[in-house]
């Protein structure tokens, strides 16, 4: 979280918050809804400035009730999900491997979920910025913790994870073993309207 968001919330803590204004689409770009989007139900434009990009990435967060946030400043953007709070991307690196975040941070996988139409999802530890009670002190808005999450894999990394998979079906689904940095990490079904429940998180914020 930037230094000057957070000057910024103590200084103008009584800013409204902001809902359907943006929106994280399931190739981990941020989407900007304008009144006519919202009103129609349409996915909005997708944001391509790499400064605003990387401003949004650095002060994502969520709150206790699994609503993830953009904090611009001393206002609180709240994010609709079109999938899962976090994408996964397979990168290559010098060594080996790495799974990054749309926010670009790494990715400890634990296991893999498998739904009914196909989509995979990565279940891993991931650094996030939790909202704590809200007061005077800079350093207790937000508590940065390493946590079990959710994360969509990009559609464009499904060859790859099938690769260093074996699976068999499972009702609707698949289970099996993924091979990742040799470990074996297991492959699980599950039905992609369970999951905002499992993994505690809201796809569309609204207004308390």
């Amino acid at each position: 979280m930037d230094e000057q968001v957070l000057r910024s919330l103590i200084k103008w803590p009584e800013v409204a918050d902001c809902f359907g204004w943006l929106a994280l689409d399931r190739r981990g770009q941020w989407r900007m809804r304008d009144e006519y989007a919202q009103a129609n139900g349409l996915p909005g434009k997708v944001i391509e400035h790499a400064t605003l990009n990387e401003y949004i990435a650095r002060n994502y967060a969520r709150d206790t009730a699994g609503r993830h946030f953009f904090q611009n400043g001393p206002q609180r953007v709240f994010v609709t999900l079109d999938a899962t709070p976090w994408i996964a991307r397979i990168h290559p690196s010098t060594a080996k491997l790495k799974i990054l975040t749309q926010c670009n941070t790494p990715i400890n996988p634990q296991s893999a979920l498998c739904d009914e139409v196909g989509n995979v999802y990565i279940i891993g530890l991931i650094e996030q910025m939790i909202l704590t009670e809200l007061n005077t002190s800079m350093q207790s808005l937000f508590t940065k913790t390493e946590s079990l999450a959710v994360a969509l894999l990009h559609d464009h990394d499904l060859d790859l994870f099938s690769s260093q998979s074996q699976v068999q079906e499972d009702a609707c689904s698949f289970r099996g073993i993924w091979t990742w940095q040799d470990c074996p990490l297991p492959i699980e079904p599950i039905h992609s309207a369970e999951l905002s429940q499992r993994f505690h998180f809201i796809k569309t914020p609204i207004k308390d």
